[in-house]
């Protein structure tokens, strides 16, 4: 037992004295002892013993968390010529986290259905909105020409292929092949950034960025009532009851019709409220992107509250929002924030994502599952492209570009979480999970090695130099900061715009 005098302040010299030597710290100047006090002991434990506690999780996960927004924003710079693509390092940061041994959440799909389902269309109606706004081409029957043939023609084969395939080699049961089919035959507008067209008036609109724009806006809710009619046929099978005339009659014609008429309504009523009314309150004066994500938001609701296609809808109120005033630099600053919003979605997704991997998703797979996510890849997304391609007039290198980007990602996730959600398939839910992440995995590796050298390569060939000091980059996500030439080519149109108006204001 440690036995003190009175006083606190104890020398050597006197004034009280201390028997324990532990407690009696020497001063290097004088070389004199000094004895502290119980109180100062207990103090000065309790403060150590504060300093070695763990930091609170919430604490630790805001720093982690900024120190990714820091790295996302600053990776497409660095990868801007390098075959490397944002997506591949989120997922090998998520592995990395949930790694660590005091990392013990699971982030598995199935464990969290519903938070999956929700999570995901969040991030894909988040970009649905960003490439309706960034696509400067008018919509038409003629212009939109290798849209409509990708999405009549190779979306249907797409899944009949890939449903015959889940049927016979993976050995599913055929309604399950089919809701393989509908989920895996879809390219993906969140992960399909980087081979999409540049950002709004930036001049970066050739025939294959935009076929592979337009078919990943358009295809995600073209293909929704594939997977309703798994639904349907599971339900069908189940009860005996009918199916056919309800599924096409409800989820067809009227989801797919009402989706678009109120997606063009909201998207007309934005284009007025932004560019057309009286000029001290119409909203482009507000300078505020956060308009873009108000009109996704209200065209998802509205149109989901009257039981239509949300994704549809969304992507056609984007398209009809930029035909309000296709000019004005207003479309970039809405288009930069929902970029934004959707790199950092993106981001916390794939890192989830990872975290599943690492925690037993792929636990499941089958040998012949494996060698089935690369047909679908390497066989059945490039044939299907190129017989829908057919007869279509365009050089045969773009045509081969378009048929191997097919990349698969987020909406896929959303579409199974969604089948799986509405329909009694428990027992393969485990291996369509484990198939469906395979196969978005191999499509982010083989897709984002490739998609820097081939894209430059295909600069090359239609004219125009990666290289040149004045080039705007590959789009997708690569962030405001590398985008020199579309900023310039945004604030050229704004100042015309502005003189046009001038113009107009003093003509009448």
């Amino acid at each position: 037992m440690t036995t003190c005098s009175a006083s606190p302040y104890a020398t050597d010299q006197g004034g009280g004295s201390c028997s324990n030597d532990k407690l009696s710290p020497v001063t290097p100047s004088t070389g004199r002892t000094f004895r502290l006090g119980p109180w100062a002991d207990v103090k000065g434990l309790m403060m150590l013993d504060n300093l070695l506690q763990p930091p609170d999780p919430y604490i630790v996960v805001l720093v982690i968390f900024g120190f990714l927004i820091a790295l996302v924003a600053w990776l497409p710079l660095a990868l801007r010529r390098l075959p490397l693509s944002l997506p591949i390092i989120c997922i090998g940061i998520g592995m990395g986290i949930f790694s660590l041994p005091w990392v013990t959440f699971a982030p598995l799909p199935l464990d969290h259905p519903d938070f999956t389902e929700r999570f995901a269309e969040f991030v894909v109606i988040i970009a649905l909105m960003g490439a309706g706004l960034k696509i400067d081409r008018i919509l038409g029957l003629r212009a939109w020409r290798v849209t409509w043939r990708l999405i009549f023609i190779t979306l249907p084969l797409g899944i009949a292929m890939i449903a015959l395939l889940g049927g016979t080699l993976l050995g599913l049961p055929w309604i399950i092949a089919l809701l393989l089919g509908a989920v895996l035959a879809p390219t993906d507008p969140v992960l399909a950034s980087d081979v999409q067209v540049g950002p709004p008036i930036s001049g970066e609109e050739d025939e294959v960025r935009f076929a592979l724009t337009s078919e990943a806006g358009v295809n995600d809710g073209a293909a929704f009532p594939f997977v309703h009619l798994t639904i349907a046929l599971a339900a069908s099978a189940a009860t005996g009851e009918a199916w056919a005339w309800e599924w096409l009659t409800y989820n067809v014609f009227w989801e797919i019709g009402a989706g678009v008429a109120g997606g063009y309504l909201v998207g007309r009523l934005f284009g007025w409220l932004t560019f057309h009314v009286p000029a001290k309150t119409r909203l482009e004066k507000t300078g505020d992107g956060l308009i873009a994500l108000s009109a996704t938001f209200v065209s998802y609701g509205l149109t989901e509250a009257i039981h239509s296609y949300g994704f549809l809808s969304v992507f056609v109120t984007a398209l009809t929002f930029r035909q309000a005033h296709r000019s004005h630099g207003f479309h970039k600053q809405m288009h930069d924030l929902t970029e934004q919003v959707e790199r950092l979605a993106m981001m916390v997704f794939l890192l989830l994502f990872g975290g599943a991997l690492v925690n037993g998703l792929f636990g499941p797979l089958r040998p012949q599952d494996i060698i089935g996510a690369i047909v679908i890849l390497l066989v059945i997304r490039p044939v299907t492209g190129l017989i829908g391609l057919a007869g279509f007039p365009a050089p045969w290198h773009e045509k081969a570009t378009i048929a191997f980007f097919g990349i698969r990602g987020i909406g896929s996730f959303y579409y199974l979480a969604y089948g799986l959600n509405h329909m009694q398939a428990e027992s393969a839910g485990p291996r369509l999970w484990a198939i469906v992440g395979l196969v978005v995995l191999l499509s982010i590796l083989m897709h984002g090695l490739s998609v820097t050298p081939i894209m430059r390569w295909l600069d090359r060939m239609q004219g125009r130099d990666p290289d040149a000091d004045d080039a705007v980059p590959p789009p997708g996500l690569q962030g405001p900061g590398v985008r020199e030439g579309a900023e310039r080519a945004a604030s050229n149109g704004s100042r015309s715009s502005g003189r046009q108006e001038g113009q107009n204001a003093l003509t009448s």
